[in-house]
């Protein structure tokens, strides 16, 4: 059996240069103006992850993890070949690779990450879990419209947030991620699936609710950039019928003090998915903590904007 690398709470390569001090981290913050577009439109895009070097060991790692047969298999919570089920359009999905794969491990203490991350949430956070998403040139399929809290409703309150990173350009021809703008502000509604009917949400939805996918936004990226969203944001991505394959990872955090509201239902993934019972923080092994700004960025933090944390 494969190691799980989930027992290291830290970098075990130096893919991830760390700050040696906090004027170091602080370099890595977003900007006010970042922090409002957030707040007012719900996602804030375009912000630089990753290097050519990094990219490169992540996309290696990636192509070793498509194949179902690869070492560490077992330790994913959840794994999909075609999440769609159809030949024509597939949806590669994987839930854990931060255990199975060293660089995938150690993106979790990318500085780049951790900062901006830091201030959208307001607090200290943990890692919830990782995502892995590939869409082959010509034949990629669509991941439908939803809200990502839907899937998370085991854990309250709702402090998370989600790190969508290209490791390819995202175009709109190759299946980018899609925003409603504002539209975390709808309220948690019914999850519809991931995969398959690209629309199915909508049966969910008031009409002025629907009306609004006319406001739909491409979220185009260079490969490296990442786009940060909240956990009621509506998004989804169209299928790829482009040459060229769109690969991406995904982090998705918590913060620290959030419990487990589980009362017996697997959600997401498979029962592989580790479970706490209710009441619990999450916390421990699986969910590691990332940041602690006191210990990064010390009197700094304080003059580092930040949004209110959720309670």
């Amino acid at each position: 059996m494969a190691e799980d690398l989930a027992a290291q709470h830290g970098p075990i390569t130096d893919l991830f240069p760390q700050p040696a001090s906090p004027e170091e981290w602080a370099a890595h913050q977003l900007s006010p103006e970042q922090i409002a577009h957030f707040v007012e439109h719900g996602y804030v895009a375009g912000i630089r992850l990753l290097d050519d070097a990094q990219i490169k060991a992540l996309r290696s790692e990636l192509a070793e993890m498509t194949d179902p047969e690869h070492d560490g298999h077992e330790l994913f919570y959840e794994y999909h070949s075609n999440e769609s089920d159809n030949p024509d359009t597939v949806l590669f999905h994987a839930l854990g690779a931060w255990r199975v794969r060293p660089a995938f491990h150690d993106i979790l203490w990318n500085p780049r990450f951790l900062v901006p991350a830091w201030q959208l949430l307001g607090q200290s956070f943990r890692l919830f879990h990782d995502q892995l998403f590939s869409k082959p040139a010509k034949h990629g399929g669509v991941v439908a419209w939803h809200q990502d809290f839907s899937y998370w409703t085991w854990t309250q309150p709702m402090s998370h947030l989600t790190c969508w990173i290209g490791l390819d350009d995202a175009t709109e021809e190759n299946g980018c991620l899609h925003y409603i703008p504002g539209s975390h502000r709808w309220g948690l509604l019914e999850k519809t699936g991931l995969a398959g009917d690209m629309d199915s949400v909508r049966e969910v939805l008031t009409p002025a609710q629907v009306s609004d996918f006319e406001k739909q936004c491409p979220i185009v990226l260079k490969k490296g950039e990442c786009t940060f969203h909240h956990p009621l944001m509506m998004h989804g991505s169209y299928e790829n019928q482009s040459d060229h394959p769109r690969r991406a990872t995904v982090i998705n955090v918590l913060g620290d003090g959030v419990t487990s509201n589980w009362e017996g239902a697997h959600s997401p993934g498979t029962e592989n998915f580790p479970m706490l019972p209710k009441g619990e923080p999450m916390a421990g092994q699986f969910y590691p903590l990332l940041f602690e700004a006191e210990k990064a960025l010390g009197a700094l933090a304080v003059d580092i904007p930040t949004i209110e944390p959720a309670r």
